[in-house]
């Protein structure tokens, strides 16, 4: 299931770095990293920030739609069910990858150990605990985000290809602890049978958990869009673009990438958990790195310039690979294929050009409208 190599460049947002460093120039003024008002008190600067609420709420709206289409569409069939949860852990595992790789430049392969520190953690602590299940669901991302830490200070001084490399040893080591491990982690049988989730006796149907996953990537993709729209967001695209002259500005450029990865990293464990609720078993084989290698790609596919990129990529790598019949075992393939010509002929994917389609359409409208009114007078 492998797609291809990563990357040896970042993604690009299709800004220049002229256009993020000058909002990014406020935003450390916002923080305080520099002690000044910077850009951010200009009436330029409120008339921008003005208009991002509005943007992310649209945004917002259409991903909720898509997410009722996609209830609609699975119905209670029980291969779109599993479908609708394959889907939505990919979306989140993307998400997370978003996170560090889009917005810092940062590109960390250690994707399938965070999803498995989420699935782990529901189990371990079921089975060695005798926790609920929904405990594991807020101590795994915390755990995710303390080894992403971990990793990020190590290889703070690491990038690119490098950092690419260890993330996957780190990966690959982490599956070989789990199967190795029979004390803790179950060995390589893992922890089948688990049960049900259930909240104080309550147990949602298929169809409900289909629902609540659906609009757990919502709500993360929301946060995540306005993450990137926020100040912290607008330095960190600056510092992926120009790191030396936010590092002049007083900001440690490390260490704002070792919080993009522990922020990714928890939301990777929240794909991890999810999957195995759904599945009631987990394995050294439930998350492997063929998983990092395809999500990777997702934010290509869906468009680099949203969070809701990820989903849309996801959404349309699941039916190619897993649910289109007319190409059969061909799905990957083509992935692979359309990527390439996304990355050379269409950069901004496919959110970005149905955005470009959207504002051609209203601005046709607005024209119209304008010729109609002139003429009336």
């Amino acid at each position: 299931m492998t797609v291809g190599g990563a990357p040896s460049a970042p993604i690009s947002e299709g800004t220049g770095a002229q256009p993020v460093a000058a909002g990014a120039a406020g935003a450390a003024g916002a923080t305080g990293a520099t002690g000044g008002k910077g850009v951010a008190g200009s009436p330029s600067s409120r008339h921008r920030w003005r208009y991002l609420p509005h943007q992310a709420n649209a945004s917002g709206i259409v991903g909720l739609a898509g997410g009722v289409v996609a209830l609609l569409w699975t119905g209670s069939d029980g291969y779109r069910q599993s479908l609708l949860i394959l889907g939505c852990m990919y979306s989140l595992v993307a998400i997370g990858m978003y996170v560090p790789f889009v917005l810092t430049g940062t590109l960390s392969m250690a994707y399938s150990a965070y999803a498995a520190i989420g699935g782990y953690t529901i189990a371990i602590l079921f089975e060695k605990a005798g926790w609920p299940l929904w405990v594991g669901w807020f101590v795994a991302p915390f755990i995710a985000a303390v080894v992403a830490v971990v990793l990020g200070v190590v290889t703070r001084r690491v990038s690119g290809f490098y950092l690419v490399a260890v993330t996957l040893l780190f990966a690959e080591a982490f599956s070989t602890f789990v199967q190795s491990n029979t004390t803790l982690a179950g060995g390589a049988r893992g922890f089948p049978g688990l049960p049900t989730l259930t909240f104080f006796g309550w147990s949602p149907t298929v169809v409900q958990f289909g629902i609540a996953a659906v609009a757990l990537v919502c709500v993360v993709a929301y946060l995540v869009d306005r993450l990137r729209q926020s100040p912290w967001g607008i330095l960190v695209r600056t510092m992926r673009e120009v790191p030396h002259a936010v590092e002049a500005s007083g900001v440690r450029v490390s260490w704002m990438r070792v919080v993009a990865l522990a922020v990714g990293a928890m939301i990777g464990s929240l794909a991890g958990s999810l999957f195995v609720s759904s599945v009631h078993a987990v394995n050294p084989l439930t998350f492997t790195l063929n998983l990092v290698f395809i999500a990777v790609f997702m934010p290509v596919v869906g468009g680099v310039g949203t969070a809701w990129g990820c989903v849309v990529g996801a959404a349309v790598i699941t039916e190619l690979t897993l649910n289109f019949s007319a190409v059969g075992q061909g799905g990957l393939l083509i992935v692979s294929i359309g990527v390439l010509v996304i990355l050379l002929v269409a950069p901004r994917g496919i959110v970005g050009y149905i955005d470009v389609a959207r504002k051609w359409v209203t601005r046709t409208v607005q024209q119209l409208a304008t010729k109609r009114t002139t003429r009336h007078d």
